[in-house]
């Protein structure tokens, strides 16, 4: 019976938002790396894809979800990947899923996060603004 762990790859059917390597300085006194710095590495990967929908100024409005499901470690390479879930009036939920190449192994993949994230779409005074719907 085979009991090991599927590998894991990034996925091949669309491309990252983002892609960054933390720092020394994004760690926590553990030495992984903050998990503050990942949720605002989410934030910023979910307001590209909230930017471009919307074709203007996002601000963040709520973190509906947000699963830890692996640590992450200086010197990972990490890449975000961030797709529209559903658009309302003025609001976009966006899905975030957040891989880590281990030490810069392609061959060394873990899932580290997936979050949802509501964004609203806004004009230069701040004051909400309708969106398109998904095609």
């Amino acid at each position: 019976m085979d009991t090991t762990t599927p590998k894991i790859l990034l996925p091949v059917d669309r491309e990252p938002v983002i892609r960054v390597i933390p720092m020394p300085r994004d760690s926590n006194s553990a030495g992984d790396v903050f998990g503050g710095w990942i949720m605002s590495q989410v934030d910023l990967a979910g307001s590209v894809a909230a930017v471009a929908h919307a074709r203007g100024r996002v601000v963040t409005v709520s973190v509906n979800s947000f699963v830890f499901k692996e640590p992450v470690f200086v010197g990972d390479l990490c890449s975000f990947y961030a797709q529209i879930e559903h658009v309302g009036r003025t609001s976009m939920k966006i899905y975030v899923e957040v891989y880590s190449q281990r030490s810069l192994h392609p061959d060394k993949v873990v899932k580290v996060t997936e979050a949802y994230i509501t964004y609203v779409a806004v004009d230069q005074d701040r004051v909400p603004r309708p969106v398109a719907p998904l095609d």
